[in-house]
Order: structure tokens, then sequence, then C-alpha cells
């Protein structure tokens, strides 16, 4: 593969991997969603931040596998790295958790999407991509099916697991539950981001200029036509009132905010509310719907292509800095969260947020150009996981 185009693949995916980390960022720092200012940048990366960078999680795992387009993953490949990579998120995901920083840490569920994504890895191609594409309705459908089950129709029962969760075994069923379900990123709706990932990473070849393109358009389609559904279902089709309606029934004390949907979905975390099928057709952020999957799926591929695009043109120089960022995107996170425990603990605004992200772009420039002394080196705390996997430092990369 040409240096270049290896390059500006590599520039391209880490630039959506920084856009998702300052998304993030946006999410958590920044003032409340609304249509003015700043507010539109947190609109527009509401719920969409943690999807897109789980998706690009499950993208670099195909690029890690190195194989032909459309080929058989390599057998045999050693389980012990991945399971000490997960242990390792696993574990720091708990400890920033019980730090209390005001952010839902996500690391924790990354550990498990990573292990449950391993046997998907081994799948040929087009039976990954099948059940990729299964997996953005099934996921959704079974939290909302299993969540009455296990006796509750909103969740909120927890939102990240902590440490102290883990010393009995009653604990140990409410992280299992967090984890699978009632969870701020649980694995029945988030996994099939990473599947999603997985099956573009290997059906897309980014050293055509043709198949970025594609991904832009085919990306942009998926999410306008997602988002677009579910607009008309919910407020043509006249599924805000019969929503309206469940809530006065069941949750009349929603009906007192300005939008009462938005109220029941703040307060259900991972699930998705099981007290009406209408909840199915809407695509708000953390939904977990199949409609807002397929949205932020699009949005995931849409921003694929096009950065990739970018990198091979006249933006490249534009993209360094998010590409900076993206390659460490581990190591900002983590810094992120560790000054909200502390200093800038329940910090939201504007100026905080513009503070965060300049700060992670500069610091991520910094480390690369000075510290590293290469560009798109590994962060910090890149380099410690990969010391705990591999036992040795590793190239730079995606």
């Amino acid at each position: 593969m040409p240096a270049r185009t290896t390059t500006a693949r590599l520039v391209g995916v880490d630039a959506v991997r920084g856009l998702a980390v300052l998304g993030m960022f946006a999410v958590h720092v920044g003032p409340d969603p609304a249509p003015s200012g700043a507010g539109h940048l947190v609109l527009a990366a509401d719920g969409r931040a943690p999807a897109v960078f789980t998706l690009l999680a499950g993208f670099s795992l195909a690029l890690a596998q190195r194989q032909p387009v459309g080929g058989l993953p390599k057998p045999g490949r050693p389980l012990r790295p991945l399971l000490v990579r997960s242990a390792v998120l696993g574990v720091l995901g708990l400890a920033l958790a019980a730090l209390w920083p005001g952010i839902l840490v996500i690391l924790t569920f990354f550990a498990l999407y990573f292990l449950a994504a391993e046997p998907f890895t081994r799948l040929s191609t087009p039976v990954l991509t099948a059940v990729a594409a299964a997996s953005t309705v099934a996921g959704p459908l079974l939290s909302f099916l299993v969540g009455p089950l296990l006796g509750y129709e909103v969740s909120g029962r927890g939102a990240v697991p902590e440490p102290a969760d883990l010393t009995s075994w009653s604990g140990l069923g409410h992280v299992l539950d967090a984890l699978l379900l009632s969870g701020a990123y649980p694995l029945l709706t988030y996994l099939p981001y990473v599947l999603v990932g997985l099956a573009l990473g290997r059906l897309c070849d980014l050293r055509e200029r043709a198949v970025a393109r594609r991904m832009a358009a085919w990306g942009t389609a998926v999410a306008a036509a997602a988002y677009g559904a579910a607009w008309f279902a919910v407020e043509v089709a006249g599924g805000r009132e019969r929503l309206l309606a469940t809530i006065a029934e069941r949750h009349p004390e929603a009906l007192a905010a300005d939008d009462p949907l938005r109220a029941v979905l703040g307060r259900q975390l991972g699930a998705v509310p099981s007290t009406s099928w209408d909840w199915l057709l809407v695509a708000d952020p953390y939904s977990q719907t199949p409609l807002e999957t397929l949205g932020n799926a699009g949005v995931g591929c849409a921003l694929i292509g096009l950065c990739v695009l970018l990198a091979r043109g006249a933006g490249a120089r534009l993209l360094r800095p998010l590409a900076a960022l993206g390659a460490m995107a581990l190591s900002a996170y983590v810094a992120h969260a560790l000054v909200l425990a502390g200093p800038a603990y329940g910090a939201h605004s504007t100026k905080a947020l513009a503070v965060f992200a300049g700060a992670a772009l500069l610091g991520a420039w910094t480390w690369q150009r000075v510290l590293a002394g290469r560009p798109l080196g590994r962060g910090p705390v890149e380099h410690l996981l990969r010391l705990a996997t591999h036992g040795r430092p590793g190239r730079a990369g995606t």
C-alpha cells in the first residue's frame, strides 16, 4: 500500500476519532443543548459522539486484521492480548467511575465490547455484514423486550458500574445488568455499532478515493433516511400524541417538562422504554432505538468517508490537529475525566468547552511533536496499555 494512501487513511480515521472526543467534551462540559450558539455543537454531538466513538472501535479492529477486502480473518490469533486489554480498560473505567467525575464513563463498557466482538472478527465478510445489519434492529428490540422481564419498564437503575458493586453476588448482578442492558452504554444497544464498524472496515477499502466518496454519500443517505423516518413517525404520523398519552398514564410527572419525551428518555439511560411500541420509532439522543442506531451509524460512516477524502487532498493540514487528538483519544478521555473529578467538577459552559477542547488539541500536538518525537504517535495511556498487552511499545497508527 503506498505510504501516502496509508497516511491519508490513518489521518482521516484518527480525525473522526478526534471529532468524537471533542463531541464527548461538548456533552460533558458544554452548555445545555439548544439551537443557539455553542448549544448547536452539543445538539450535534448529543448521543452521536459515543456512538461514533464505538463504531470506530469496530472499524479499527478491522484495520488491525490487515486482511484483503472480503477475505477471512487470520485464524489462531492469541486471546491473551485481548483479555489483558479488556481487563485494563475495565479496571480503568471502574476507577474513574469511583472518582465520580460527573460523567458517565464508557471505558468499562468498552472492555465488554472488545470481548463480545472477538467471535465476530472470525466471521467471513458476507456473514459479518448480515449480522451487523441485523444487530441494528435486534439489539434495541431485545432491550425493549427484556426490560419488563427484569422488572422495570423505564431503566434508571445504574449509570456506570463501580468497584463497590463487585463485593457481593447481588452487586455482581447489578453490574451485569448495567453492562448488558440498563447502564449508560449497554452491550445490547452499543455492540451493533462495533459490528457495523467492523463490517465497514472489511467492506470499504479506503485506498480507493471512490470508496471514500461512497462511504460519505451512503452514510449521509442512511442518516437522513433514519432521522427522517423517525421525524415522520413521531411528528406527522401521530407517534408523539400516542407517546404523550402513555406518559400521562404511566409517567405523569414527566408532563411538566418542556419535552416530556426527552424527560422520560433522560431517565431511562441505556434501556429502551418499554411502556409503548411507539418508543421504537423515535431517534432522540440516547433513545437506543433502531432508527437512532441507524442514524448514528450513518453519521459515523459519512464522517469516515469525508475525512479520508479531505486527508487525501488540500484538507490534510487542517485535519492534523484533530488526527493528533484522535491518535491519543484514550489519554485525552482519561485526562478530561480526572480533571472533571477535581478542579473542574460540574463545569458546564461555552467557556469550559473551549478550554477543554483547546487544551486537548494543544496537548495532543505537543505530545506528538515534542515528547513522542513523531507525528501520529500514541499517547501516554496508549503506550502503557500497549506495554501491558504486548510487553513492548507499538507502532503509531490505527
